[in-house]
């Protein structure tokens, strides 16, 4: 296994995003920033950058499946978190997998990039809802993402109670409901169906936001990963999305990415 001293192991299951801001890429380099190590499976391939994708190829289950297996049987991990699954096929694969791994999973169910442009097939639907929402310790829908997967549409924070009810139907342990698609101050709502935090950050005026779902999610495993209660780990990953949003930069001709490194830059 790992040397004595080794930190924290973290998986994320996702696809490239060649530009950088999103997918494998900000996964990997959230899980450095706090300090765990952060492993990949790569489920598909994009040609992406700052306006768009303009193409995406997902892998074969078969390798999919080899990288997992590979990682976890021979490294383990502490937590696993999902991103881009592309198909059906992928999602089932996944979702099998994680169901027998030992290790809370944190779910980011990607259905559109930050442009719009479609990251999950409309035939993956049903399979988030019945095979992989049921295996995760935390889902991180954003408000577009729970319009698909329930049909609820979420105008305001009030309509947030009723949208994490509706998620919690499909067998998470937990929701993070994430509101950052309405006006006013970021308000997400983490539940279980019994407790409730509400947790609010200022909104800051920039654009730059490209990888904010990989990120936020990424930051919850790596929390989970070093042992924190659920509730602890997502405050803490609000936390640090919230200042990597805040210095969030210019690149390319459109969207930009959150910074990853904020917290090491002295000049931001």
């Amino acid at each position: 296994m790992t040397s004595a001293g080794a930190p924290p192991r973290v998986l994320t299951v996702a696809g490239s995003d060649s530009g950088g801001g999103a997918g494998i890429q900000a996964d990997l380099k959230t899980m450095l920033a706090l300090g765990v190590h952060g492993m990949s499976v790569l489920t598909a391939v994009t040609a992406q950058n700052s306006l768009g994708v303009q193409g995406a190829w997902e892998l074969p289950v078969a390798a999919v499946r080899a990288q997992y297996r590979s990682v976890v049987d021979d490294i383990g991990v502490q937590a696993v978190k999902t991103g881009m699954l592309a198909s059906a096929e992928l999602v089932e694969a996944v979702a099998e997998l994680i169901a027998g791994t030992d290790a809370p999973a944190v779910v980011d169910p990607v259905g559109v990039s930050k442009h719009g442009d479609p990251l999950l097939a409309a035939s993956a639907l049903d399979s988030v809802r019945t095979k992989l929402l049921p295996v995760a310790t935390v889902a991180t829908p954003n408000l577009d993402e729970v319009a698909q997967l329930t049909g609820v549409r979420v105008e305001s924070e009030s309509g947030m109670r009723e949208a994490a009810a509706a998620l919690l139907g499909y067998g998470p342990r937990w929701v993070l409901i994430k509101g950052g698609h309405l006006s006013g101050d970021a308000v997400d709502l983490l539940t279980d169906g019994g407790a409730e935090h509400w947790l609010r950050a200022p909104r800051h005026d920039n654009r730059h936001t490209h990888g904010t779902g990989c990120t936020l999610a990424s930051a919850i495993a790596s929390h989970l990963a070093r042992g924190r209660s659920v509730p602890d780990a997502v405050t803490a990953a609000k936390e640090y999305v919230t200042g990597a949003i805040a210095a969030g930069f210019a690149l390319g001709g459109g969207i930009g990415p959150v910074d990853h490194g904020w917290r090491f830059r002295g000049d931001r």
